[in-house]
């Protein structure tokens, strides 16, 4: 790239080729006048050129890069050597990329006056505004990627004015071009679908037809040959070929990966959970910026603070703000209770979707993968993680034009289900340091709990940690301070909006000192202060000065009872007024209601809850209608109820609060409960050919998930899927002629279909495994049994049930021994068509399973020493 430097006289001169630690740079964008007007690279080298029309955009973009403290500048005219064919060509695929690095963009509007025609005039704006939405750089084919690619894009009239930039003149940018808001902003092109893009372009127009494709490659993120002469048309076809190819490679990764739903940032779950407010953890989000941005750094930036703390609204904005510079490659969000989402065994195949995504040049490495090893999903996270991150990154081609940075932010790692996974994805993380060609940058947020901290030791000197509990307190009690002032206020705003004058709220409230008051309490729990203004906000309860009274009656000094101030004023006003046996009678039902959701494993709507708990219809809905400020609830009952956050749900079960807290939920119970429901749910709702589809010969892959909803409602899709685990949970051992022994006599092979049509089968194979750990030998000898060959049966024929979950009944059931359990249980189910039946053995055969992977002869087999761990090498290099 060459510049041009300006000198201390106010001349400039050109620089030399820079290729390594290129300064910081503004960046001209002009409509070309005559070729013979404007100054080109021979004009300067040979010291002529300052007569032309041209010159004095030259000088202009150098007097503006002077004013804002930049020495160097460059301008497409004069900082190109167009007679050298390979500059040119490195220059157009470059072009996106040199302004997108610009510290800023000046557009220079020739067309643009703000000079007044007559002494009337009072506005300057109302004259320049209308030549700007007229104004001919709007119209050309170059002047797109000159609008999209910087940060900061300053516009400027022909005197030299400054009209505004790309964010306060957004809205008559979009109005002229078409162009989404988001896209002025954010600059991440690649969000938006390729039809949309090609449409931003449409009606722009260049000199030769080559170049209105030629001026898109930034936009597409694609590198091409330049071809002069070939034409529009077919340089148009070659742009299409170049855009499709990645696509379709990374289409048919994304298709094999599995992905956890609402995991990311900005997935719907997150949408409305809060980010940082402006002015609040200032120069924390700034040390976690300059982490990110030094190559030096280590590779892991660890964030830990207590429950409540504000970790994961830290990480929301750390996401927002990478995604926003268009450096955030993946974001999970753990969260326990939510399904997939507290799943170590879907981090990393998530990870890898966004990372396709974001680095469309690693899908052929991440196929080649997969292809070579189809179950990989299935493996140890070691396994996932080398053979799906570093092997494929490794392979990447390091391109010099863009970005090596690519963060990823991880929230709530101490919410991961299994604390031996935690571990594991700790030690893993730092393995990325210095080996790939692009730089991962891991953000990790967590509780200070010891899985995490043993972790960490593992890897000790590969991480830089904070812990919140750091941060002067003084800086915490700023930031809540101004939480709270401005949400209360916002209170205050809409409340008087809604009442009669007479019933209104003085200007001042809540007034300093209670805010303060309130600050005092919460330090150092942002979820003191969140939950607090929801509390207050909720209409159901009272006026917002009657539920902060309410509030300010739980002063404490005490750490422990931080939690009891955040959450018993919400709690207590159930049972306000009431006699003891409505007490009970209230206590009763939220435990019924309230402890189910706090211990689910992924949330349910009130409608599901309803029919799961056995309880009339709007139950469930009246039981929690005074819950606002810590429960999600949405407006409609068939959606979802969350926890705001999980410290809600720590409250409820901590043992220590048995005395204290009338609320308490014996957690063991509640998981006891539950699982009865489950099973009640599944026994009555499970069947042959449960979505009606008559055809043994049917596909999973061909039956549209909106059917399986249908016909399996979510409700009994989140019984088949965790009634084993809320058993294990509650701590109860499994025995003989109990429910869940019956519930399997009859009906083992509909629960597997419908696992089947949910895609769940691995999940059902693994909580029979878990169940037959669970269930005691000596005391339940038929229960073992039959757990025993139900293993058995789901392990030899899961391709089956993956596949074709009907040709349970006219394959897997005829083709089991003939003495089986399993065989001899279900028999009933064969289809009556079947007139003559295979001969099979009559027992099941030592081998458990066949494990498929190898294309080669396997040549060696190794056990790990306790003997849980089996490794095979083979003449395929796998």
């Amino acid at each position: 790239m060459r510049l041009l430097e300006c000198k201390i006289d106010g001349e400039f001169t050109l620089t030399r080729d820079i290729i390594h630690d290129i300064p910081h740079y503004a960046i001209l964008s002009h409509t070309w006048g005559a070729d013979t007007e404007e100054v080109t690279f021979k004009d300067l080298t040979d010291g002529i050129g300052k007569d032309k029309t041209g010159y004095s955009k030259i000088q202009f973009c150098g007097e503006q890069a002077r004013r804002d403290g930049l020495q160097y500048f460059w301008v497409d005219t004069c900082c190109i050597d167009k007679s050298n064919n390979t500059e040119l060509a490195e220059a157009i695929n470059s072009m996106f990329r040199w302004y997108q690095e610009a510290a800023r963009c000046y557009v220079y509007l020739s067309d643009v006056s703000t000079l007044k025609r007559n002494a009337s005039d009072t506005s300057t704006k109302c004259i320049w505004e209308s030549a700007f939405r007229a104004s001919k750089w709007f119209t050309r084919g170059w002047t797109l990627q000159e609008l999209l690619a910087p940060r900061s894009v300053e516009f400027f009239s022909r005197e030299g004015n400054r009209l505004g930039d790309k964010g306060t003149l957004e809205q008559q940018i979009h109005e002229i071009t078409g162009i989404p808001a988001i896209a002025l902003r954010e600059y991440l092109l690649s969000q938006f679908d390729v039809d949309e893009r090609f449409l931003w372009a449409k009606n722009r127009q260049t000199t030769r037809g080559e170049d209105k494709v030629y001026s898109l490659f930034g936009i597409f993120d694609v590198q091409m040959p330049l071809l002069y002469g070939e034409g529009e048309v077919k340089a148009f076809q070659r742009l299409w070929e170049a855009i499709d190819k990645p696509l379709k490679e990374q289409r048919l990764v994304l298709s094999r990966l599995r992905f956890a739903d609402n995991a990311t940032f900005d997935s719907h779950d997150e949408e409305h959970n809060p980010r940082c407010y402006r002015g609040t953890r200032v120069e924390l989000l700034r040390h976690i910026e300059a982490w990110a941005g030094d190559l030096r750094s280590e590779c892991v930036f660890w964030l830990n603070g207590m429950a409540g703390t504000g970790k994961s609204t830290i990480s929301r904005t750390i996401a927002q703000t990478f995604n926003n510079k268009g450096d955030l490659g993946a974001s999970f969000f753990f969260k326990r209770g939510e399904g997939d989402r507290g799943d170590a065994g879907m981090f990393i195949e998530t990870i890898v979707t966004q990372l396709v995504q974001k680095l469309p040049s690693l899908a052929p490495h991440v196929q080649k993968a997969i292809e070579a090893d189809p179950g990989i999903s299935r493996k140890a996270l070691k396994l996932q993680f080398d053979t799906l991150v570093l092997q494929p990154l490794r392979k990447m081609q390091k391109d010099p034009q863009k970005s090596s940075r690519v963060v990823i932010v991880i929230d709530a790692l101490d919410e991961c289900e299994r604390e031996e996974d935690i571990g594991v994805i700790i030690r893993l993380l730092p393995q990325v340091q210095y080996t790939t060609p692009v730089q991962l940058k891991f953000f990790l947020t967590s509780r200070p709990e010891l899985p995490i901290r043993l972790g960490f030791e593992d890897v000790s000197g590969a991480y830089e940690g904070l812990a919140l509990h750091q941060i002067p307190e003084s800086i915490i009690k700023e930031d809540i301070f101004t939480f709270l002032e401005h949400d209360l206020a916002t209170i205050r705003h809409d409340y008087n909006r809604s009442v009669q004058p007479n019933r209104q709220l003085p200007a001042d409230w809540p007034g300093q000192r209670n805010v303060q008051l309130l600050v005092d309490m919460a330090i150092p729990l942002f979820i003191f202060a969140a939950t607090v203004c929801r509390f207050i906000r909720d209409r159901r309860c009272g006026r917002p000065n009657e539920q902060l009274a309410k509030v300010l009656k739980y002063q404490t000094k005490s750490q422990a009872s931080k939690l009891d101030a955040t959450y018993l004023p919400v709690l207590n006003q159930l049972l306000f007024g009431l006699t003891a046996l409505e007490k009970r009678s209230i206590v009763e039902g939220f435990q019924q209601v309230v402890g189910s959701i706090v211990i689910l494993a992924s949330p349910l709507s009130a409608t599901s809850l309803d029919r799961l708990l056995g309880v009339n219809e709007g139950t469930v809905e009246s039981r929690i209608d005074l819950l606002h400020s810590v429960l999600s609830i949405p407006s409609r009952p068939d959606h979802p109820i969350r926890l705001f956050h999980l410290s809600f749900r720590d409250f409820l079960i901590d043992s220590e609060k048995r005395e204290i807290n009338p609320f308490w939920v014996e957690e063991r119970q509640a998981h006891q409960r539950m699982a009865e429901r489950c099973i009640r749910l599944i026994f009555s709702s499970l069947k042959q050919d449960l979505c009606s589809l008559e055809d043994p010969s049917t596909l999973v892959t061909d039956v549209a998930s909106s059917r399986v909803d249908q016909y399996i409602s979510p409700e009994v899709q989140y019984a088949c899927l965790y009634w084993v685990q809320h058993l294990q949970r509650s701590g109860s051992q499994v025995h003989d002629g109990e429910e869940a022994h019956q519930f399997l006599q009859a009906h083992l092979v509909h629960w597997l279909e419908a696992l089947g049509w949910m895609g769940k089968t691995s999940e059902g194979i693994q909580a029979i495994l878990s169940l037959e750990a669970h269930i005691p030998v000596t005391k339940s000898p038929n229960l073992h049994a039959f757990i025993y060959d139900a293993k058995r049966f789901a392990l030899y024929n899961r391709s089956v049930i993956e596949q074709a979950p009907l040709q349970l009944y006219c394959s897997a059931l005829i083709f089991a021994p003939e003495k089986s359990i399993i065989r001899e249980t279900f028999e009933k189910y064969i289809p009556t068509w079947i007139e003559r039946k295979p001969r099979v053995q009559a027992h099941w055969s030592a081998a458990l399973q066949t494990l498929e992977g190898h294309t080669g002869e396997v040549r060696s087999v190794a056990f790990s020493p306790d003997g849980t761990r089996v490794v095979s090498g083979s003449w395929d290099a796998t």
